[in-house]
């Protein structure tokens, strides 16, 4: 029997309990989650693609059917070679749909055999982001609510040099 395998693709940098929302949510709809650390040269990355890997790990320790890999290609293109049928999305607000819908479009066109399924967010995560948890950090404020425990001080560190 074929493996019913999803992707969790974006930038974690660094990853938030409103990411982990999600993964865990979607681990619980297919056998197997790989969660995806995509390069994103417009952002400006506190941590390195494997570094992000890494704190993912840490924080997934509970879920035995999701892994965490970096791949710089075509997200397309990386559902083909591990015959992945869908891309899991999570959703905070209309303008991330906006966005995310033209990705999902584009995926299909380039690979027609994978499907993008949107999760809305939990109420409780539709103000966070990644990028609000460095600005927080950075300012000394508490980070506590936002990030799991187990890399609060990874994260504190790296603002810090």
């Amino acid at each position: 029997m074929k493996e019913n395998i999803a992707l969790c693709p974006g930038s974690f940098d660094p990853v938030t309990k409103g990411h982990l929302d999600i993964i865990t949510r979607a681990s619980k709809m297919f056998q197997k989650v790989i969660v995806v650390v995509a390069s994103n040269s417009s952002k400006n990355c506190f941590f390195k693609p494997e570094e992000r890997v890494e704190l993912i790990k840490k924080c997934i320790t509970n879920l035995s059917n999701v892994e965490v890999v970096h791949y710089d290609g075509l997200l397309a293109d990386y559902a083909a070679e591990v015959g992945a049928t869908a891309i899991i999305k999570g959703l905070r607000a209309m303008s991330d749909f906006e966005y995310e819908f033209q990705m999902a479009l584009t995926n299909k066109k380039l690979n027609p055999n994978v499907e993008t399924l949107f999760l809305t967010t939990a109420a409780e995560n539709m103000y966070l982001s990644s990028s609000m948890v460095k600005q927080i950090a950075s300012m000394g404020g508490d980070i506590e609510s936002f990030v799991p425990q187990v890399i609060m001080q990874d994260i504190i560190e790296r603002i810090k040099k």
